[in-house]
């Protein structure tokens, strides 16, 4: 991995004050969503680095804080590009561990203490962080009905820790009354387990839904692009009338010869 000089650099020291403040807000909240997965507290107890492949997302993850756009560019050896940022804050440092960010929270990250009315807020950064939004066509009775065609719509949380996925799951369904189910990945060589909550087509609606439900809240654009294509389509008449079609086409008598 090579590190190429930070964008923005030339900025004055004074310019680079955060203005969030340090108290519960739907913006904090997806600030520390997105620290929470993507993000670290260093061991030195003062920085907080952030490590994304979007830019887009550095820059939204910096303008949150209310500092310049600053950081650091490098590729991964795939070449791959990365962008890291790196912010010196105490004080922010200090409040995140009172929430129950540690410097090492991969697997010992829990329950995250953000109020009921914010908890959105707090999913969809943990969701721009370690989460996918997938939305693919397919063939799921290719034998009986082999023209038949359902489109699907899948919401993923990963994390090394269960106990987090655990206190995530139990706080979507009792806040936004969306349910998911809990999986492990066995794990490889050297590494340890991996967890993934996912919800199916209907739930991720559900909670996509209200995820994206104020589109002035800061957001991984082409994650919810996703999700807009879908709900586009899903709304529109035609949309609906070929749904019919296809559930009907689906429902109609087997062509099995008759038994006799």
């Amino acid at each position: 991995m090579v590190y190429r000089p930070r964008i923005g650099a030339g900025l004055g020291a004074r310019a680079g004050a955060r203005t969030l403040a340090l108290a519960w807000s739907p913006t904090m909240a997806y600030v520390v969503g997105l620290i929470a997965t993507d993000g670290c507290l260093v061991g030195d107890r003062r920085h907080i680095a952030f490590t994304t492949n979007d830019r887009q997302l550095a820059d939204t993850f910096l303008r949150c804080l209310g500092r310049p756009l600053r950081y650091g560019t490098a590729r991964t050896a795939a070449g791959n590009g990365l962008f890291r940022v790196q912010v010196g804050d105490v004080v922010l440092y200090r409040w995140l561990e009172s929430i129950g960010l540690t410097p090492r929270k991969s697997l010992t990250l829990g329950a995250i203490p953000v109020p009921d009315e914010l908890l959105a807020h707090l999913v969809r950064g943990l969701l721009d962080g370690d989460g996918t939004i997938a939305n693919f066509v397919h063939a799921p009775t290719r034998g009986t009905y082999p023209s038949y065609r359902y489109e699907r719509l899948r919401v993923r949380f990963c994390s090394a820790s269960r106990a987090h996925l655990e206190w995530l799951g139990d706080a979507l369904a009792r806040v936004l009354g969306v349910k998911g189910s809990l999986v492990r990945r066995p794990p490889g060589p050297g590494r340890h387990a991996l967890y993934t909550l996912g919800f199916g087509k209907y739930a991720s609606m559900r909670l996509l839904g209200r995820l994206y439900e104020d589109p002035r809240a800061p957001r991984l654009e082409r994650k919810w692009a996703i999700w807009d294509a879908f709900a586009q389509r899903s709304s529109s008449p035609l949309s609906r009338q070929d749904q019919n079609l296809r559930c009907s086409t689906l429902r109609s008598p087997s062509r099995r010869s008759p038994i006799g």
